[in-house]
């Protein structure tokens, strides 16, 4: 069967490739075989492939963080599911045509819902979730400020925060994008610049921001304390600058503003399985029902997974890119 595996760290396009494995074999006790039906490339499977990621996998090692598949065995003690079932596995090395997993470690969804946006549920509608609810108890009606707010977990925070009657101030770095953020129900879109913290006031009608969600690093995270109000937050998920966060000690000191990361892998690692069961369950009904989605840009047969990654690399994108590992799902 064929897999995309990576034997060096380096430019993902170049040191990514699609080679024969062996099959998985089949399923043990307490496991499934799946067949994979499309993937996701994410920012953290780039910067892994890179070497640049918190876990460096030992190498030569298998790509891919997320995706959906079809139970196509079933192994002894494992009745809720069964050949046939679309299920979410939670694990990682899902850049391969089949692959066996745990039974407990999938999430079953149901067989109509649309199969790239559930590709696409374990790590961004989870991260904006998470992010929304575990700092600060947003009531309706107040606001969450973001950065990088066109990338796929902006969106989801947009989303999500609108079913909940919160409003976001979403920051982005060009024209041009406002329309679409509107359209999924972005209260107030703002360029990026030195001004910011005037014109998001400008456009929140002065509301006191308690929380900033922030993809970018680096001075933007400074800008971001200046739209809050004084004990207000700063969570910072992702690192596309390349820049430390910054705060001023201003900030830090005289308005207690705070800053803390947020890392997926650590906060599924604090949770009960019953808790991840329920935030997964909850979000594949979002997509079940049309409620939650982003824009697919791309799919990709997963022969052609050098040419997915240099898509995916590229920063004008109009959404994300996928590769398809069985062809075009059904």
């Amino acid at each position: 069967m064929k897999a995309v595996r990576f034997a060096a760290f380096g430019t993902p396009h170049r040191v990514a490739e699609c080679v024969e494995v062996p099959e998985p074999g089949a399923p043990a006790d307490g496991e499934v075989a799946l067949e994979m039906e499309a993937c996701p490339i994410n920012p953290v499977d780039l910067l892994t492939i890179a070497g640049e990621y918190a876990v460096r996998p030992s190498l030569p090692a298998v790509a891919g963080s997320e995706g959906v598949g079809r139970v196509v065995e079933v192994g002894p003690g494992v009745h809720h599911l069964a050949v046939g079932d679309r299920v979410v596995p939670l694990g990682r090395e899902t850049w391969v045509q089949r692959r066996v997993v745990k039974a407990r470690e999938v999430i079953k969804a149901p067989a109509d819902a649309d199969v790239l946006q559930l590709a696409m549920i374990k790590i961004n509608p989870a991260t904006a979730q998470l992010m929304l609810e575990r700092y600060v108890e947003l009531a309706s009606g107040e606001w969450v400020i973001q950065d990088a707010a066109n990338s796929a977990v902006g969106q989801h925070v947009v989303r999500l925060a609108q079913a909940r009657g919160i409003h976001t101030a979403n920051i982005v770095r060009r024209d041009g994008l406002s329309e679409s953020l509107r359209r999924i129900g972005a209260d107030a879109v703002v360029v990026d610049g030195d001004d910011l913290p005037e014109r998001v006031r400008e456009q929140t009608g002065g509301a006191a921001i308690r929380l900033a969600i922030d993809a970018v690093a680096g001075e933007i995270c400074m800008r971001l304390g200046d739209c809050l109000a004084d004990g207000g937050i700063v969570v910072n998920y992702g690192l596309l600058s390349g820049r430390p966060c910054m705060l001023r000690p201003d900030q830090t000191v005289f308005r207690g503003i705070t800053l803390t990361g947020f890392w997926l892998v650590k906060a599924l690692g604090q949770m009960q399985a019953a808790a991840i069961a329920d935030l997964y369950g909850g979000l594949v009904r979002r997509v079940t029902e049309g409620r939650l989605r982003v824009e697919v840009e791309a799919t990709y047969p997963i022969e052609a997974i050098a040419d997915a990654l240099e898509h995916a690399a590229r920063s004008e994108r109009g959404g994300k890119i996928l590769i398809t590992p069985n062809g075009a799902p059904s």
